[in-house]
């Protein structure tokens, strides 16, 4: 890399770090604590690129962007923040940051971006002046998974791309659809949501011709429910001069893979295009435990907010609840708050109390949990069975055998990955491959592969 890095942080630690792997990587380095003295070098022409934190004693990193756009529009800014929330993200790129970098960060992801900020450096970056949202959070938790949603948000939401929201039961993708058009220049326009799993043709006209007016947000709820009649007419209605001179944006979600459903003829191809124009993944919470301390917060507090007692709860408490296996996800985790609530005669919920709360949990779940000796094979020939009986008479597109090898590899490789915090090494011995084989198929399902432990 070759060029002036202005590094703003209050965090000396930081400074220094940042400083040390810039030099190390070729580039001139000045560094400041402070947002006056950051601006006093910009203004005197300094620098080729910026990191700035946000928050610092005199002042808001991020109130400074405007000022620096309109000053040197041609200098890249990487906001770098602990305040990891999608408002952030959103107010970084709203503000014309060339990109948000959540704390702690992994130091090589960051000078990445530093490279590839200083190839841009002296091209005229584009002034945006949209909309800010300080309402209250829509969002809550900032673990590196979420920090990813988020990311994706700040791009999307001021734009009119159609989104395709994937997750499991639970991990919120009724909130995030709403977030997408609230914190978003359409926050002004109707948001209309359609329960996939009953809409007619009819219906689909009622409410997507007769009722979205202009700049409307509308969110397609499990859109894989659809009926294959009410599939080619919501196609058709995704190409209709109506829609696309209302500017309409569909926002669609879906608990169940979608590729799997195409391969059997369930979906529509053309239609999941129309819609998936960008998809956002959301985690489960079992890939974001460190949300688990500020979810349970907010669960306390907007228990409060709906008349139940105001209730607090111990540390130990909250780590009980952190190593509890969720299979609710997000939603999960809020119904058990609310039980904590509810059945605590104690104004503090306690280690004990909440122990023994999951253990009755476990306890009542187990005659819901699959038998350990069920052998795989019957599970997937179960799986098989009925997916021939989807077909009726007819049988199922060509080329089954790899989809159904491709389905059962896919979990395999993802899983042996997660267990082994991403170590590529450790997952081959694991699976018992050679390391190029293991390359080679994460390529081909392009999984994303990241190592849990962080640099910073």
């Amino acid at each position: 890399m070759d060029g002036t890095v202005l590094v703003a942080d209050d965090d000396r630690t930081i400074r220094t770090v940042l400083s040390q792997a810039l030099t190390r990587a070729g580039c001139k380095v000045r560094a400041t604590s402070n947002t006056t003295t950051l601006w006093r070098w910009i203004e005197e022409g300094e620098g080729d690129a910026v990191i700035s934190d946000v928050m610092m004693p005199d002042g808001n990193g991020l109130d400074l962007l405007p000022a620096i756009r309109r000053k040197r529009p041609d200098l890249p800014v990487i906001v770098i923040s602990a305040q990891n929330t999608v408002v952030t993200a959103i107010r970084a790129t709203d503000a014309g940051a060339f990109d948000y970098v959540p704390k702690p960060f992994d130091l090589r992801e960051l000078l990445s971006k530093v490279s590839k900020a200083l190839s841009q450096s002296g091209q005229n970056l584009p002034v945006v002046d949209a909309p800010q949202s300080d309402g209250e959070l829509p969002l809550v938790g900032g673990s590196p998974a979420m920090q990813e949603v988020y990311r994706i948000v700040a791009r999307v939401v001021n734009t009119d791309l159609n989104v395709m929201i994937n997750g499991a039961s639970g991990t919120g993708k009724d909130l995030l659809a709403r977030a997408l058009h609230d914190l978003g220049n359409r926050a002004g326009g109707q948001f209309l949501r359609i329960n996939c799993g009953t809409a007619t043709p009819d219906q689909l006209d009622s409410q997507v011709l007769f009722s979205a007016g202009q700049g409307a947000t509308i969110y397609l709820d499990e859109v894989a429910e659809l009926s294959s009649q009410s599939q080619i007419h919501l196609l058709n209605l995704t190409q209709s001069d109506s829609v696309q001179s209302l500017g309409i944006r569909f926002v669609s979600s879906s608990s169940r893979p979608m590729v799997p459903l195409i391969n059997e003829g369930a979906f529509r191809e053309d239609l999941f295009y129309r819609l998936n124009v960008m998809p956002i993944d959301l985690p489960p919470l079992r890939d974001r435990i460190d949300d688990i301390v500020p979810l349970t917060q907010h669960f306390l507090r907007t228990s409060a907010d709906r008349g139940l007692p105001l209730k607090t709860i111990a540390k130990s408490a909250v780590e009980h609840m952190r190593v509890a296996p969720w299979s609710g996800n997000v939603r999960g985790l809020e119904n058990f708050v609310q039980r904590l609530v509810l059945l605590c005669p104690d104004d503090e919920i306690s280690a004990s109390f909440v122990a023994a709360q999951l253990k009755a949990e476990a306890d009542q779940a187990v005659p819901n949990t699959p038998m350990v000796t069920d052998k795989l094979s019957a599970s997937v020939e179960a799986h098989i069975k009925r997916y021939f009986d989807l077909h009726g008479d007819a049988l199922p597109p060509p080329g089954l055998y790899n989809r159904v090898l491709r389905e059962v590899e896919l979990p395999l490789l993802a899983l042996a990955l997660s267990a082994t915090r991403g170590n590529q090494i450790k997952t081959a011995e694991l699976l018992g491959i050679n390391r190029n084989t293991l390359r080679k198929k994460i390529k081909e399902h392009d999984i994303q592969v990241t190592r849990t432990k962080k640099m910073m």
